[in-house]
């Protein structure tokens, strides 16, 4: 888990006073590969069933100057999840491991460590316990989120990271909103002309259908 939460402030947007917090939005911070799909929805379906909007690197178009979006995306969100349950090496050559994932969560814990970041929480998850200490032992101290690769794990992890006041949708809740977006994929995909979940127009669609699902669920649940 993240640095503990300081004192509510007042809600801002980028470029407004630096001692307003930004937007209610969560950058994710996840691998971008077939086998991570569905957890993938499960982050999207949770994080807008608390509210709360994602935000990822996929909106990036512009391969340009693309560390300094990142920065600047990670910036205007006031939390980002970071997820290294990827750390084994790739199965195409040249095998290797993915260092993007523990590079933004690097660009997170700078962010929140300088003067215009100190609103920023940041949290990291992992699918097995104990790894995080030897795959990134600088952390140690910090406790990572453990979702046992599962879609339920997820659910339970973000209600441990969303401790806050404000909604708190139960996992029955954010499966209900899951269920919704993962039924939505065929016809996103459709529309989209791709075959892939990660791609700007796919991540757009699929925040839009989770943030109607919330929606949904939250008046049948009132």
């Amino acid at each position: 888990m993240g640095p503990p939460t300081g004192p509510k402030l007042v809600e801002g947007r980028k470029g407004v006073a630096k001692n307003r917090r930004p937007p209610a939005e969560v950058f994710l911070n996840v691998p971008y590969d077939r086998k991570f799909e569905n957890l993938f929805l499960a982050y999207v379906a949770g994080v807008s069933a608390f509210g709360l909007t994602p935000r990822a690197t996929l909106e990036i178009r512009n391969s340009k100057r693309r560390l300094e979006k990142i920065v600047e995306l990670i910036a205007q969100c006031r939390y980002s999840i970071h997820d290294l349950s990827r750390v084994e090496l790739d199965q195409s050559a040249p095998k290797t491991p993915r260092f993007n994932m523990p590079f933004e969560l690097g660009l997170a814990v700078g962010h929140e460590m300088s003067a215009n970041g100190r609103d920023h929480r940041w949290f990291v998850c992992e699918a097995k316990g104990q790894r995080l200490l030897k795959s990134l032992s600088d952390l140690n101290g910090t406790d990572p989120h453990i979702h046992d690769g599962t879609i339920v794990g997820v659910f339970r992890e973000l209600r441990n990271i969303f401790t806050r006041p404000g909604r708190q949708p139960t996992v029955q809740e954010m499966a209900r909103v899951y269920r919704q977006v993962r039924r939505s994929v065929p016809s996103v995909l459709h529309k989209s002309g791709s075959d892939s979940l990660y791609n700007a127009t796919v991540f757009k669609d699929l925040v839009f259908v989770a943030g109607t699902a919330a929606e949904r669920v939250l008046v049948e649940s009132r």
